[in-house]
């Protein structure tokens, strides 16, 4: 294997075979990957000594979980009493949706006799729904404490598979990048649309900063936490050069990408 962009397509065909479903894709939205965590996951196992075949596996099995942790967050949390029945049975279907591809990680390998990385994944997965807890009743006594706890989420299922598979030299580095990559997608999102899903659901609980300010330091963090990745990233293993290379450019487009908007505004 290899973290080309060709066998990253590779790996995502395979994925997206696994998760194909005629009737749920009638009614819900199909799955989107995300390109950096699969990224990030495919440097972790293709630099193991594990045959291709369970790197694949191992690869599969994983992102079948976070797509199962993705679909499950697109529930709304909360009842309407006007709720038609449709949306009703939509969200009755993404239920089930997140647990049928939950289920297949847990088939695929049970069939393979591999219980010690079922119980990482299973493990993983308690302690992210417990976070998600947290951040979901706001149990977090500041913003940053809040940021915090979405890092968490974000980068923790890949950090147990890392632990596993004894690559414990690349873990600041998920968590510093997953952050980062979850603050741009969000910045993205209020860019594009005037709003964050992630900030929305600080703001919907907590009136004690305007949005605006929330925004800003949202910027903050997102700046420091890519001067952070700048610093660590060279002190990875000469074998992750793919991963430092992919994350370096992806901080230098953002860059100028704020660069750009800064001379046109």
């Amino acid at each position: 294997m290899s973290t080309s962009g060709m066998e990253l397509e590779n790996i995502k065909t395979l994925i997206e075979t696994k998760i194909q479903h005629t009737y749920l894709e009638k009614y819900i939205k199909k799955p989107v990957l995300d390109d950096e965590k699969l990224m990030i996951l495919i440097s972790i196992i293709d630099n193991t000594t594990l045959s291709d075949a369970k790197k694949k596996q191992y690869i599969i099995t994983t992102m079948l979980v976070q797509i199962a942790l993705d679909t499950h967050d697109q529930v709304i949390k909360v009842t309407q009493p006007d709720e038609e029945k449709q949306q009703k049975q939509q969200k009755q279907l993404t239920v089930l949706a997140g647990d049928y591809y939950s289920g297949l990680y847990y088939s695929l390998l049970a069939e393979a006799g591999d219980y010690d990385m079922i119980h990482v994944l299973a493990s993983a997965i308690k302690e992210i729904n417990e976070y998600k807890m947290k951040l979901y009743y706001l149990e977090a006594n500041s913003f940053l404490s809040f940021i915090k706890l979405t890092q968490k989420i974000e980068s923790l299922l890949f950090v147990h598979v890392a632990e596993h598979v004894k690559e414990f030299a690349v873990k600041n580095v998920i968590e510093e990048w997953l952050l980062a990559s979850k603050l741009l997608q969000e910045r993205e999102h209020v860019t594009k649309e005037g709003y964050s899903p992630l900030l929305d659901l600080w703001f919907s609980q907590s009136r004690a900063d305007a949005y605006s300010t929330m925004v800003k330091t949202v910027e903050t963090i997102t700046n420091r936490t890519l001067q952070h990745i700048e610093q660590i990233l060279p002190q990875l293993p000469g074998y992750h050069t793919s991963l430092k290379n992919h994350i370096f450019n992806q901080i230098k487009r953002n860059l100028n990408k704020q660069t750009t908007k800064a001379e046109e505004g």
